[in-house]
């Protein structure tokens, strides 16, 4: 026997030692006591290689004749790995598909993420990624970039609506099961963004600098929870952790995910974030993407000129090919990919938008619409007519198909109904007048055929100063637009360009849109077109909005208002990858839209397709507030079911909503977000989300866990005993209203005296999803592990259990807590 193919088996061997120590020693692969979680899928316990018989000599053997050329090709091209024909090692297709799988076709568009979280049940999460590894697997993928893991630590992040929660546990307990249902299918997960890319503004650049004990209480929760669920890849953030960037950072990838939690999949790259070849490879980093800038010729060259061992590169290879014998992708005959089910992922998507509508705000029992209320509505909003399916960026799904919320409405209304519509706000702006240049020029619909350019010059005058936003729509390459010599619409670098919102970025029938506000003075203006028909040809159009049509749109929705009994005003705010908010309000002129409505309408809900938490200046003068956030293709009929009480709101916030934008773990604090010099600090520490304002006595506008019911809850007769490895909670949820409803009742405990570590104020540490006939009471039982009463020790570099007395409360919401009680948390 060569002692390279010595060397190769023992690395087969420790590998397998990997996924079987990561097959029975990490806890969480089962799920929380209490959570209402199913048990692992049947590949759950195995992480890597050795999960198939045979598997170890199979991979030894392909290995002995994989050359150095095909070798380095199997780690890394752009969404796709080519494979080894002669082999037959298969081409592997990668796909984004946090809410949907990505792909050039339609899919069937889930709600965002943090509605499947708000719906605080695992058990949906469940079906929520067998819609999508069912899917991913028929439109010819083999592996999903998705879940996000990462958690949401400053409202301002422009991917929030990705993730699911502020809360570690609750991050935890949903990454596991999505993974689990994707790959119930087939179909590899990829959990990222491995770790802290907790922010777009500088994600590429910015240094995150993190205590031991903040990192493991905090972030890391959601990763350890996939790898232990079985998650078959992780993809590397584009961050520097502590120094170092996350895709070359060995205490990460190596002591931590490998040896650590035992994961034996492979670690992938975010797209670019491969910033090395020989760090990058060494400290545990196995496929580049897109392409092989590090990881191609160059890796090739380290190999031959020994700065890389050859047996380095066989590691990240075997990880690769182990995961996919795992899924059978190297079987003779490998598993049959399944037909789409797109009436299946379509009631799915209507089940957990409805299931995570948070209702925020209910005067006066304005919801459920009945009665007169439902028999006249005005509904106004550009998103009542268009609907918001799902925010920008890798993302973004095209749907099949999506109605409007405004025919959802009417048809719930039924006959005999009146449902007006206004639209309020203009988002994709009014044609050109054709005499407005001179000379002339049609510009609201222009078709240049292929091979051909069209241009125009002309100028218009102005009697005042006023602001206006101009906007291109166009189905090719971008046209030219010059305003007085400037070009409106330049091509911007990188994600700015390409990810331009989900509602913003196209318009109705499916043109690129990009816009520009600017304030013309009071005179002549030139403006120039040029556009150029291409290979295929190509429309486009030239429209603007102003101070004029602006305000012709207020007063059209306030009339509306006026003529209805009730009013549903649609709010959106359109987050994207590549983008962080630049503020919490509402953007545009809806903040003045639901002020002029509300004054004339008080019965107003507001339903809100924003991406994350939203400041409310107007709220008082509303009735009613309905959070869906972005719904998906589905989100009109979902929506409709809870207006009208087919569906109780049975969503509550994983976020704290702040009653002002500088009142954040973030805010006023540079240092913490965005980060000063290329520097960032997590100095809030362990007190993410909910638990700062705990901390700081801070109060906030809507608490983490809130969400109103159109039925009232009672909680009594709180126990609290210990039980092995840590606390049996058990208390009764009493449904004391007339309606059926859905309840998440919540479980939190108090710090440990006995730890000198430090700790939030209180921590989730369950939560039990009810649903409950009027009258009807529940017993609730949870049992508390020992995960959620321990502190991570960054001296001992473990958890250690905070025993003694500690406080443990039960109540509606992490500021309504209606029962409290002591129990002793014994030692081990």
């Amino acid at each position: 026997m060569s002692e390279a193919v010595s060397r190769r088996r023992a690395i087969g061997m420790l590998a397998g030692a990997g996924a079987a120590l990561a097959a029975g020693g990490c806890v969480a692969a089962t799920p929380p006591p209490g959570s209402g979680a199913r048990g692992p899928s049947p590949s759950a316990g195995a992480t890597g290689a050795g999960s198939r018989p045979g598997s170890a000599a199979r991979i030894d053997a392909l290995l002995e004749r994989l050359t150095l050329d095909e070798k380095t090709a199997l780690l890394g091209q752009a969404g796709y790995v080519p494979g080894v024909p002669r082999l037959g090692i298969p081409a592997l297709r990668l796909a984004d598909g946090p809410a949907g799988v990505r792909v050039a076709k339609p899919a069937t568009a889930l709600p965002a993420p943090v509605v499947l979280a708000s719906a605080f049940d695992p058990a949906p999460a469940r079906e929520y990624g067998r819609v999508i590894g069912r899917e991913g697997r028929a439109l010819g993928q083999d592996v999903l970039l998705s879940p996000m893991a990462n958690l949401i630590r400053t409202p301002h992040a422009g991917r929030n609506f990705e993730t699911f929660a502020e809360d570690p546990r609750l991050t935890a307990d949903l990454v596991a099961e999505v993974v689990r249902g994707i790959q119930d299918e087939g179909l590899i997960a990829t959990v990222k963004h491995f770790a802290l890319n907790n922010q777009e503004r500088g994600r590429d650049t910015v240094d995150v600098v993190v205590a031991e004990q903040t990192l493991h209480e905090t972030e890391l929760r959601g990763f350890e929870a996939a790898v232990a669920a079985g998650a078959g890849a992780v993809m590397g953030a584009y961050n520097k952790v502590n120094g170092t960037h996350a895709c070359e950072n060995k205490p990460l990838l190596d002591e931590v995910l490998r040896g650590r939690w035992g994961f034996g999949g492979w670690v992938m790259s975010d797209w670019d974030a491969a910033h090395s070849t020989v760090a990058a490879i060494g400290a545990g980093l196995d496929m580049e993407m897109p392409a092989g800038t590090r990881f191609g010729g160059p890796l090739r060259q380290a190999v031959r000129g020994g700065t890389v061992h050859e047996d380095t590169v066989d590691l990240a290879v075997r990880r690769i090919l182990s995961t996919m014998d795992r899924f059978g992708l190297l079987a003779a005959h490998p598993p049959a990919r399944p037909a789409r089910d797109a009436a299946a992922g379509a009631r799915v998507a209507r089940k957990v938008a409805a299931a995570g509508a948070v209702l925020l705000r209910n005067e006066h029992a304005t919801l459920p619409l009945s009665g007169v209320a439902a028999r006249s509505i005005a509904v106004i909003g550009p998103t009542g007519q268009v609907p918001f399916v799902s925010g920008g960026g890798s993302a973004h799904v095209v749907p099949d198909r999506a109605p409007a919320p405004l025919d959802a409405i009417r048809r719930r209304a039924g006959n005999g109904s009146t449902v007006r519509y206004a639209l309020g706000e203009d988002l994709y702006g009014r044609p050109l007048p054709a005499q407005l240049l001179t000379p002339a020029a049609d510009l609201a619909d222009r078709r240049v055929e292929a091979g051909r350019s069209w241009s125009h010059q002309g100028e218009f005058t102005l009697a005042a100063d006023e602001e206006w936003t101009l906007l291109v729509h166009y189905s090719g390459k971008r046209p030219g637009v010059r305003l007085d010599g400037e070009e409106l619409f330049p091509v911007r670098q990188g994600v700015a360009e390409q990810f331009a919102g989900g509602l913003l970025g196209a318009a109705p029938d499916g043109l690129t849109v990009r816009r520009r506000t600017l304030t013309l003075t009071a005179g002549t203006h030139r403006l120039a077109v040029f556009a150029e028909g291409g290979a295929e040809g190509q429309r486009f159009r030239l429209r603007h909005t102003t101070d004029a049509t602006r305000a012709a749109d207020l007063a059209e929705a306030v009339k509306a208002a006026e003529q209805a009994h009730s009013v549903v005003l649609f709010a959106y705010e359109d987050a994207t990858e590549g983008t962080d908010r630049s503020s919490l309000g509402l953007p545009g002129g809806q903040a003045r839209l639901i002020e002029a409505v509300a004054a004339v309408n008080p019965r107003t809900t507001v339903v809100l397709n924003t991406s994350s938490s939203t400041t409310m200046p107007w709220l008082s003068r509303t009735a009613a507030v309905l959070q869906m956030y972005y719904p998906g293709q589905e989100g009109a009929a979902a929506t409709a079911d809870v207006l009208f009480g087919d569906v109780d709101p049975g969503g509550r916030l994983t976020q704290t909503f702040p009653a002002d934008e500088r009142a954040t773990p973030v805010g006023g604090d540079p240092l913490r977000y965005p980060g000063v010099g290329g520097r960032q600090e997590y100095g809030e520490g362990v007190h993410v989300g909910y638990r700062w304002y705990d901390a700081q006595r801070v109060t906030p506008l809507f608490p983490f866990g809130h969400g109103l019911s159109y039925t009232t809850w009672e909680y009594e007769n709180l126990g609290v005993r210990p039980a092995r490895d840590g606390l049996r909670v058990e208390f009764t949820v009493r449904n004391t209203g007339r309606r059926k409803g859905t309840e998440v009742a919540q479980v939190y405990v108090g710090p440990s005296a006995e730890l000198k570590l430090d700790q939030p104020v209180r921590a989730l540490a369950g939560y039990r999803r009810l649903t409950l006939e009027p009258g009807e009471s529940q017993r609730v039982v949870l049992d508390i592990d020992a995960r959620a009463l321990s502190s991570w020790d960054p001296e001992a570099h473990a958890w250690v259990l905070g025993s003694g007395r500690r406080e443990v409360f039960a109540g509606r919401s992490s500021r309504e807590l209606h029962l409290k009680a002591k129990a002793v948390v014994n030692s081990r």
